[in-house]
């Protein structure tokens, strides 16, 4: 994930996921999940432009979009905006919830 400090951004997500640290240089830094498979690289990029949610043409579209499996959006989002998340204002659905990552990245937390 491109954003303008590799660190910060891995570091929210260490703590939202619960995921490990697993290679970390000056400006790019490698999550693992625990368990095993999955994992999420973050690079430093001075020029990061923070992607425009919903989309809109000719404005900074998304670069991916992360969904994270809850069991409880409620709490689950209080979780998230206690690391640093923030809601967003359109919510498309009932059973997902859109937030945005500390450099502007959406991601969806749903229900099971």
């Amino acid at each position: 994930m491109d954003c303008p400090d590799a660190h910060a951004l891995a570091d929210f997500y260490r703590r939202l996921l619960e995921w490990e640290v697993k290679l970390s240089e000056p400006d790019w830094v490698l999550l693992k999940c625990p368990d095993g498979g999955v994992g999420l690289s973050f690079q430093s990029e001075p020029d990061y432009q923070p992607p425009v949610w919903p989309e809109r043409p000719e404005q900074q579209q998304k670069m991916l979009h992360l969904d994270i499996r809850v069991d409880d959006l409620e709490t689950a989002g209080a979780y998230a905006v206690a690391m640093g998340a923030t809601r967003a204002e359109v919510q498309p659905q009932d059973d997902v919830c859109v937030f945005f990552d500390p450099a502007g990245h959406p991601f969806c937390l749903f229900l099971h």
